[in-house]
C-alpha cells in the first residue's frame, strides 16, 4: 500500500509539473491563442487536474497507513 501511495504522488506530481511546462511552451511555440491552443490548454488543465487528484489520494493513503 506504500508503494501505491508513492506512485501516485509522484505521477500527479510529474502530470502537474507536465502540464504547466507544456502549456507555457506551447503559448511561446505558437505566440498566439488560437482555437488549437485553447484545446491544448483544455487538455492541459485536465491532466493538471488529475495529477492533484492523485496527488491528495497518495496523500490520504499515506496518513491512512500511520494511523
Amino acid at each position: 500500500m506504500e508503494i501505491l501511495a508513492s506512485t501516485l504522488d509522484i505521477i500527479g506530481k510529474v502530470m502537474v509539473a507536465y502540464t504547466a511546462l507544456a502549456v507555457h511552451g506551447r503559448v511561446r511555440k505558437e505566440q498566439r491563442v488560437d482555437a488549437s491552443v485553447f484545446r491544448a490548454m483544455k487538455w492541459e488543465k485536465i491532466m493538471g487536474i488529475t495529477g492533484i487528484i492523485l496527488m491528495v489520494f497518495g496523500y490520504l493513503i499515506h496518513l491512512l497507513l500511520k494511523s
